[in-house]
């Protein structure tokens, strides 16, 4: 293993989640020769970036998660995962959470499969779809900036359940950076939460968690 990815396994997941298994180590500690053989075939992961891969994809991911908990038996939507960000790193933490991961490039989702299944994750289900095309209610639309916000909604809202039983009312939880503020202008239920609060490393100093709630 890289001696960086073997610093960032040993170092930064543990000290930002001491409460996992070790099933739950186990299972990240082998996200990093998983998406070194799948990156070499598909580009999923920059290939400057894969030498952070649990820096930059998978604490990235798990940003959501200090945000909001997921309770057993919800349902989550990752809207175009991509490799399986931030679906497959939220799956883990939350194995009685079900994952929907949904991306309209069916090569993705090939490798989105094959992690899932060599991770053994019954709680996720990858399929090669637009998000106009998904039609089960779910909790929480979860995506890493895949477009505006004003084009996502509408993607988006038909799909969320409006009975919640969260902290936060059902809706979406948007990886984002920079300034927003035009973006989200026409928003203004939006809620943006720095990922700098709960991350020290200067990578998350400009990224955020925003939030939208869609149900009351």
């Amino acid at each position: 293993m890289n001696v960086l990815l073997k610093l960032q396994i040993l170092t930064l997941i543990p000290h930002y989640f001491p409460s996992l298994s070790k099933h739950q180590y186990q299972q990240f500690d082998k996200l990093e020769a998983l998406y070194k053989e799948w990156n070499a075939q598909i580009n999923v992961i920059s290939r400057k970036d894969i030498d952070a891969l649990y820096e930059k994809h998978v604490l990235h991911s798990l940003g959501i998660a200090k945000v909001q908990s997921f309770k057993s038996g919800s349902r989550v939507l990752d809207v175009g995962t991509g490799g399986g960000f931030p679906g497959i790193p939220l799956a883990i933490l939350y194995p009685k959470v079900d994952f929907y991961l949904i991306d309209s490039i069916g090569k993705k989702i090939k490798v989105v499969q094959a992690v899932a299944e060599a991770l053994h994750l019954k709680n996720v289900e990858a399929r090669h779809q637009r998000a106009q095309e998904f039609k089960q209610p779910v909790d929480f639309i979860v995506s890493r900036a895949v477009t505006k916000m004003e084009d996502f909604v509408p993607w988006v809202k038909k799909n969320v359940k409006n009975k919640g039983s969260h902290k936060l009312n059902n809706g979406i939880l948007y990886l984002k950076g920079g300034d927003l503020s035009e973006e989200l202008a026409n928003f203004p239920a939006v809620q943006e939460f720095p990922l700098s609060d709960y991350y020290k490393e200067e990578f998350f100093d400009t990224k955020k968690v925003v939030y939208l709630p869609l149900k009351s």
